[in-house]
């Protein structure tokens, strides 16, 4: 499967060839016609109309058609939009996946959607989006099959059919896990970090997991590397949780296991730290009480990590 974009001639018009395949495509599928509403006569698609078509869709800002060619025909094309109108709307868009009917059911839907997905992962993408008119159950089932979950309900742009939304995370799984080192007068060490895409926080020592590690091999292994102690062990487990931000240039969604261990007070130590700390992207560290956890005068991740440690340290009272 070759996805491009559409050629177009020095003028700016599909050149004729092409345009006749696109015309049969979009002729071949009369009940998907029927159900857009692009043209006046699903039964009597013309070369002009789709031509008019796709320019009127080149338009706007953004907008790319793309066309999908295996074993040397045209079996599909998909056009895509790079950022919505709505503000409030950070995603890409998939505005059209239309597939030759002669070749339907042998996963060419299902491989053009995963190719334009590729090139909005490739771009940076975190998400993208589409919209199925509430007509089309068959299109909501493909989708759906394919991951995209439906996010809401809202009418279309152009002609206000009752649509649903569906939405698919873009981004990279990415396994990771973090020790809480609790100080005797109940303070915890933290490290500051600036993201590129969710800014300046706080997060417990810890990574990334290798590919054969456990959450709690990897907790030990990060913590060592980012403190310089060695004399210490990930307690029990206190929390886990899933967040989205880009790491080393890669939007990833990452699991978490938290893991909790008392420990003396003192600095971070130790040959080549300096160096394991410019390359995670640590700015400095200090130890946070639990009041200044509470306040979090800057993000601190996780969420409610002062009352996670109140309960643990109520636990360990209790026994």
């Amino acid at each position: 499967m070759i996805l491009q974009p559409l050629p177009l001639s020095p003028d700016h018009d599909i050149p004729a060839p092409l345009l006749a395949e696109l015309t049969a495509l979009y002729a071949g599928d009369r009940e998907f016609q029927a159900l857009g509403g692009d043209f006046p006569d699903p039964d009597d698609i013309r070369p002009e109309q789709v031509a008019r078509a796709l320019a009127d869709e080149m338009a706007e800002p953004g907008v790319e058609v793309l066309l999908a060619r295996g074993a040397g025909r045209l079996v599909g094309v998909a056009v895509t939009l790079a950022h919505h109108p709505d503000p409030d709307d950070p995603d890409p868009w998939i505005g059209l996946l239309l597939v030759d009917t002669a070749v339907r059911r042998q996963g060419c839907g299902r491989r053009i959607a995963e190719a334009v997905e590729a090139r909005f992962r490739a771009a940076g993408r975190g998400a993208v989006r589409l919209a199925v008119p509430d007509a089309d159950p068959r299109g909501l089932s493909f989708w759906t099959a394919l991951g995209y979950e439906v996010i809401g309900h809202r009418p279309d742009r152009r002609l206000g059919r009752p649509c649903a939304v569906l939405r698919k995370s873009l981004r990279t799984p990415r396994r990771a896990a973090r020790v809480a080192v609790v100080d005797p007068a109940g303070a915890v060490l933290l490290f500051r970090y600036d993201n590129v895409e969710v800014g300046v926080h706080w997060a417990l020592p810890g990574g990334g997991l290798e590919a054969d590690e456990s959450p709690r091999e990897g907790a030990l292994r990060e913590l060592a590397e980012e403190t310089g102690w060695t004399d210490l062990e990930p307690g029990e487990l206190l929390h886990t949780w899933e967040h989205d931000f880009t790491h080393s240039g890669v939007p990833v969604h990452q699991h978490e296991h938290i893991y909790v261990t008392p420990g003396p007070h003192r600095e971070p130590a130790g040959p080549g730290l300096a160096a394991a700390h410019a390359a995670d992207g640590i700015l400095t560290w200090r130890w946070w009480t639990r009041g200044e956890l509470a306040e979090e005068a800057e993000p601190v991740w996780p969420e409610g990590l002062a009352g996670l440690l109140d309960a643990w340290e109520a636990a360990r009272g209790g026994r």
